[in-house]
Order: C-alpha cells, then structure tokens, then sequence
C-alpha cells in the first residue's frame, strides 16, 4: 500500500500482469445470482454477484483486520484507520471524496467490527466505474496525514461519548467485557479516550501498511453489473497504486482464532442516572463455523427473535415489564456468545432477570415445542430473504462469506440448511448453551441493595 513518503510507481511488470484465476461458485439461472470469484496475482480476491434486474450496483472492500487485532495499547487503532481513509489520497482531498459519491447520488459508508472493517458505496450501475475508483483510491492510497489524525480524533472522541450517553448499546460493549475480560474481545471496537488519544499518526500508519496488503481485502461487488468489468477496473486501480507487487503471494486464510477466556457467573455493573436499568444476561455461545449454528439459529428466533418469542411474550405482553426484550447472538472465529437485552424500571430489574433466567432455565431443561421450531423455522428462512432483497445485502453476504469461510453459500442451500434442523438439535444446542452458568451486565441507577441481589439472577 502506498502512505506519504513511500508512493511506488505505478509500472506493472509482466509478472503482475500474470493470468488472474476465475472461478464460478454458485450458478445461477440465467445468470441471476451467479456468485463469481477471480483470484489476482498478488493474493487480491474479488468476488461479485450478477443481478440484472436491479439498476443499482454496492461495492465494498472488506479486510481482514478488526478491533481483535489490537494490542492493549491500539484499542481503537482499527476504527481510528476506518475514519482517516476518507481524508484524503494524493488523487483526491476529503471534500473531494464525499462529494463524487454525492454527485451521483450514492451512499458510501463503512464500519468495523471485532474481526473485520468494510468500506462500500452503493449507487446506479452506470455509476460503478466511479464507486469503484473512489474506495479502491481509499484503500490503496491513504496519506494519513498528522493533521487529519489530529482533526479525527475530536470526532471519534465524540463517537465515543455518543455511545456512552445511549446505555441501551453501551450495556453490550459491557456484556462483551464481562465474558471477555481484558482480552481483544472484550475492549470496546471505538477504542476509550485514553487509547485514542493516545494513538499518533506514525503508529496508524504501521497498523495500515500491515493489515491493508491486498492477501488481506476481499472485494465483493453485487448488483446489475458484469464481473469481468469489474475485475479489469478494479485490476487497474490497484495496479495503478503500486498494491500489487508480489505476483506470487496468496489470500490469507480465514481467521481461525485464538483460546479466548469467558466467564461463568459473573456480575459487573456501571452505576448510570438512567431512566431505566439496562440489562443483559448471556453465557458463552458456538463458533462462527460451528455445525450447530443452524439450530442456534432456530433457537435464538424462538426464544427472543420476533414478537411471538417466548421472551417478548412473558416480559412484555403478558406483564409489561420493558418495552424492548429480545436474545442475540454473536459468533466469532473460535467463539461465541448468546445473551438476552431488556430495557426496564430499576424497581422491575430482578423481576425482569428472574423471568428470563426461569425461561432460559426451561428450555434448556425441557426444550421447545414442536410448534415453537416450525415457527421459528419459518421465521428465519423468511427474514434471511427478505434481508437479501437489495443491493448492499448481498455485497455484504459474498464478501463476509469469502473473507470469514473462504466459500460461499447459495440462498437456496441457506434456506435448506434451516429447513432442516430438527427438533432434536434444537433442544441439544438449547442444553448446551443454556444450560451453563450466566453473566450479567447491567447500567443504571440500582440502589445498594438492589445491587447486592443482582448475583441471584446468575447463581
């Protein structure tokens, strides 16, 4: 990658011009919904699906870096990058950035998580040239320059005090922190106010030139578009910047993790004025490529997915006790999580955690009923198409699947793969998971003696 000072000229030897390797993943019909792959010399994968009856187009590139990456010291070294990519390449200054994308009506935009960052713009398809050569023009060629950083950290310091002061998303930074402790997964993805403002512009630079090589990136790009343009424009534009050297290197593989310690029974809580007391009780999950995750799936849906779960029904329909009542699931390399969110009084807290502790106790102990799966079942499968019903969703579905798994997954094997589960795992992954000791987060305004009985909803 090129930064200020180190800028490699763009002259492509004959080696980089080496033969790309193309591949078909998924066939679709007639075209519609075939998922292709082209491997570049130099390691850059980019993979697309064709969708000629859209005339939209999103385009992302994905890497393999995220906030678990970080040392103690780099919290919110990821995040940080993902803000100064927008500032400025030596092509294009910030305003000139946002404003090609605005001038045609796009949206661009980008996120980080625990094991992954994405930058994407989503526009026309006659538009597309242009999308592609503004992100890839990013992400090859950031100044990150000492002023930019100065200037971007007021305003992740402002993200920071944006997600304190709303405890509802706060509780869960929290709830990663009390299964994870002082470990990559469990620092908050911002980063806090001493690691930012601790973060110099050199040390970003580092944290860019070893995790922005192309064998980290995966381009996905979906919509009605034509992958061989798409390989050829976004060819050139790497090339043009000098990204792809080494014709001989290869993707890296997907993330396989590390031995992550979680916690078992364990309380925190962080004394807020809040209006309401915010609340989660979870214990450890499964893996991302775990075989179960199907009929944790079903489980999720059918114990707090939608409004007919047994959580909504029991807290909410049935007493009233939080307006927002729901379960979750977060699946890593070599780990996961499931817990359950509720929003409530202070005085309704233990009476809120002794309800969703007795279901999560039931289910694990007795399993869910027949009908409960078939719903949920159903429930899932239309959610997860109803979910892929633009463009940006399936940008998002190729390139997370080709950078988490290396392999994708049609639509129709997705649905079939749920269709499947049985009752029986249901209620085996319901006595796995549910049937360990919990932890408990919570924010908010707990007196001392409600603090004090806040261990029983964990015991």
């Amino acid at each position: 990658m090129t930064s200020r000072g180190s800028k490699v000229t763009a002259r492509p030897s004959s080696e980089a011009r080496a033969v790309a390797r193309t591949q078909t993943l998924i066939k679709g019909t007639g075209g519609i919904g075939t998922v292709r792959r082209t491997t570049l010399p130099g390691g850059l994968r980019i993979v697309t699906e064709t969708l000629p009856s859209v005339r939209s187009a999103t385009f992302g590139i994905w890497a393999h870096v995220g906030s678990r990456d970080e040392t103690p010291s780099l919290n919110g070294a990821t995040h940080y990058l993902e803000h100064l990519l927008f500032k400025g390449t030596d092509r294009r200054s910030a305003l000139d950035i946002s404003s090609a994308l605005d001038a045609v009506g796009g949206e661009m935009n980008a996120f980080t998580a625990k094991e992954y960052t994405c930058y994407y713009a989503r526009v026309l398809d006659t538009d597309l040239p242009l999308a592609i050569d503004v992100v890839c023009d990013m992400l090859t060629g950031s100044l990150i320059r000492e002023e930019d950083v100065d200037v971007e950290r007021g305003a992740i310091l402002e993200e920071i005090a944006m997600t304190e002061d709303d405890p509802g998303d706060c509780v869960h930074d929290l709830f990663a922190h009390t299964m994870f402790g002082d470990n990559a997964l469990g620092r908050p993805v911002l980063g806090t106010v001493d690691t930012v403002n601790a973060l110099t512009a050199d040390r970003i630079r580092r944290f860019y030139r070893k995790h922005y090589d192309p064998t980290h990136l995966v381009v996905a790009c979906a919509g009605n578009i034509d992958h061989n343009k798409v390989v050829r424009q976004v060819r050139a534009a790497f090339e043009k910047a000098g990204a792809l050297r080494d014709p001989d290197a290869r993707p890296i593989a997907p993330r396989e993790g590390r031995r992550t310690i979680r916690a078992a029974g364990k309380v925190e809580l962080l004394a807020r004025k809040t209006e309401q007391a915010h609340v989660v009780l979870g214990m450890p999950g499964i893996a991302r490529a775990d075989d179960r995750r199907w009929a944790m799936g079903v489980l999720n849906t059918a114990l707090g997915g939608g409004m007919s779960s047994r959580l909504f029904q029991e807290v909410r329909e049935k007493r009233g006790l939080a307006y927002s009542v729901y379960s979750y699931t977060s699946a890593f390399a070599d780990c996961g999580l499931f817990g359950v969110y509720a929003g409530c009084r202070p005085s309704q807290v233990h009476d809120v955690l002794r309800i969703c502790r007795d279901e999560l106790d039931h289910v694990a102990q007795n399993g869910l009923t027949d009908d409960e799966i078939a719903r949920a079942i159903g429930q899932l499968r239309g959610s997860t198409v109803l979910g892929l019903e633009d463009t940006g969703a399936l940008m998002n579905r190729i390139g997370k699947s080709e950078l988490c798994w290396g392999e994708q997954m049609s639509v129709d094997d997705m649905l079939a793969k749920m269709a499947a589960v049985t009752p029986d795992e249901v209620r085996e992954v319901a006595r796995d998971i549910l049937g360990q000791r919990p932890s408990l987060s919570v924010i908010g305004p707990l007196k001392d003696k409600q603090a004090s009985r806040l261990h029983d909803a964990v015991a």
